[in-house]
């Protein structure tokens, strides 16, 4: 997906226009004038995305424990000592306090689970993998947690880390609108043609990638609109 034109940074309007292109490649619905990513100035710090990251692997890793039936007292001590060890202990959501004080469902932990694909988009905007713009699969779980435990503490995994540029990161986001647009579509006009795109791959990205370039703290509080 190209960024730039002629050495100059591309509008919201040719961002558009690319991911389109791109989306209707891979025989995907698409509605030509979905509205625009609006082009911003500033996003989340590093520091910030850094720690989301972390403290959202560690719940992922304690959910999965709980969906796999493995000893939930052992593995929530084990990553409540390395939440404070990577300095994100009051960096925990809500609905993931809940699965370090047993006050969760069954529901519950399934849905952090599935945020290893906001992990996922989070290390992309870190700069820790290649690229996300396929959609189709779920994350490389073993890729994930090497990313994770290749570092020692906190300061050793913000060193890994490069912060992309906001024009790459507003071109991805514009991308996965896209694709949640065509995704939400399927789901009222069964017809709609979403390729292989994997919509709770989408959503999940989706809501990390809007997240960084937002004012919200609590990524659960965005509006996922299409």
């Amino acid at each position: 997906m190209t960024l730039t034109k002629n050495n100059k940074t591309i509008s919201p309007e040719e961002r558009r226009t690319n991911n389109n292109a791109f989306i209707k490649s891979l025989g995907i619905m698409c509605y030509e004038q979905l509205p625009v990513i609006e082009k911003v100035e500033k996003i989340k710090d590093i520091d910030t995305i850094c720690k989301r990251a972390i403290a959202c692997f560690l719940s992922c890793q304690l959910a999965c424990d709980i969906n796999e039936d493995n000893d939930v007292e052992e593995s929530t001590e084990f990553f409540k000592e390395l939440l404070k060890k990577y300095e994100v202990s009051d960096k925990l959501y809500e609905n993931e306090k809940q699965l370090f004080t047993g006050d969760y469902t069954k529901q519950d932990a399934i849905n952090i689970a599935w945020e290893y694909e906001s992990y996922w988009a989070l290390v992309w905007v870190l700069g820790l993998i290649d690229d996300i713009k396929m959609s189709d699969e779920i994350c490389d779980c073993e890729k994930a947690i090497a990313l994770f435990v290749e570092n020692e503490d906190y300061n050793e995994f913000k060193k890994s880390c490069k912060l992309r540029s906001i024009d790459e990161i507003l071109d991805m986001t514009d991308l996965y609108f896209r694709y949640h647009w065509a995704c939400v579509e399927k789901s009222i006009k069964p017809e709609t043609e979403i390729g292989s795109i994997n919509p709770d791959v989408v959503i999940e990205r989706r809501k990390a990638l809007e997240w960084v370039i937002s004012d919200e703290y609590d990524w659960n509080d965005i509006s996922l609109d299409t």
